[in-house]
């Protein structure tokens, strides 16, 4: 009996593995390989949302993975509303999310599956995500609010590394989080059933944000467990240009909107506004300074002119 790729008793599947793809083909089949190499002792379907791909991803899913069960969209759904789809036909015990340019290492997966058997208030469960070179990504993230804000990151991580944990300190044991980066975190079905699945109002950040701090507040809990190694390409399925860099502010506020009043969104937007003002400036100094010569430089203005441009049309109503 095979037991990857949607082959399996039909009273028992332990995992519904979830993987969204547009145009990432051979990212998607360097993932789903890296999946039937590692994962073992554990029955599982896997479902792949395809967003309207334009690469041949579903010709080749039909081809190399034919057991693969597929859902294919006319058009970009993004991240939640795609993973919706799946959820809602999903029969496993536990929904594991999939970004395509992940890349599982042995017993990864088995360890986020120990750790959510051994804890059943655990909602989600996320592993350490690596570079290519092995150095560590950040994997979890702290709710975001008027602190985080306009504090320095690294330096509320260095003062205070019990609320703000991060992959600067070497964890042995799993850690309690407020919530997971989504390439690869494991959600129990249960907790899903309570809480509701994706928020589809975010396109494709700060959903698994959302879910998170809903299952929070119905009393779940969130946990990384440190020595689950994934490698994450990180942003070969996103992409890293200023449309990103715009969807990445919209959720935010989207989040700042559903969570808290019209006072505290104005000041969060006055907050960052006031940071990109700064960073902006700073940049368009060192490009002068530079003669212009430094390409990074540059580019880092383009980004900060056309993020303030977009904040100053407007378009980011709180």
């Amino acid at each position: 009996m095979n037991e990857r790729y949607g082959e399996h008793p039909a009273d028992r599947i332990d995992i519904s593995v979830i993987i969204v793809t547009w145009n990432t083909k051979e990212l998607l089949r360097n993932c789903l390989n890296s999946l039937s190499k590692t994962v073992h002792n554990l029955l599982f379907e896997v479902i792949v949302v395809d967003n309207a791909s334009s690469d041949g991803s579903i010709a080749m899913l039909e081809k190399d993975f034919p057991s693969v069960i597929r859902i294919v969209n006319k058009e970009n759904k993004g991240f939640g509303a795609a993973n919706n789809q799946a959820l809602a036909i999903m029969k496993g015990k536990y929904a594991l999310l999939l970004n395509t340019d992940t890349v599982l290492t042995p017993e990864a997966v088995n360890k986020l599956w120990n750790f959510c058997e051994a804890n059943d208030k655990a909602a989600i469960v996320c592993g350490q995500l690596l570079n290519a070179d092995g150095s560590k990504q950040n994997s979890i993230a702290s709710f975001p609010g008027l602190l985080t804000l306009a504090a320095n990151t690294s330096l509320l991580e260095y003062l205070f590394p019990g609320r703000y944990p991060s992959k600067r300190y070497k964890h042995t044991s799993p850690i309690e989080v407020d919530s997971a980066i989504g390439a690869c975190m494991m959600i129990r079905k249960k907790a899903l059933d309570e809480a509701g699945a994706f928020d589809e109002r975010y396109f494709f950040f700060f959903e698994e944000t959302d879910l998170a701090y809903t299952m929070r507040l119905q009393g779940w809990k969130i946990y990384q467990v440190p020595d689950a190694f994934i490698y994450h390409l990180q942003g070969q399925s996103v992409g890293n240009n200023i449309s990103s860099r715009i969807e990445f502010y919209r959720s935010r506020y989207q989040f700042f909107r559903k969570w808290h009043g019209p006072l505290y969104c104005y000041l969060a937007k006055g907050i960052i506004f006031l940071r990109l003002l700064v960073n902006g400036v700073s940049s368009f100094i060192f490009v002068i300074l530079t003669l212009g010569l430094n390409k990074k430089l540059r580019h880092k203005l383009a980004m900060y002119s056309k993020l303030i441009y977009w904040h100053l049309l407007k378009k980011s109503r709180v």
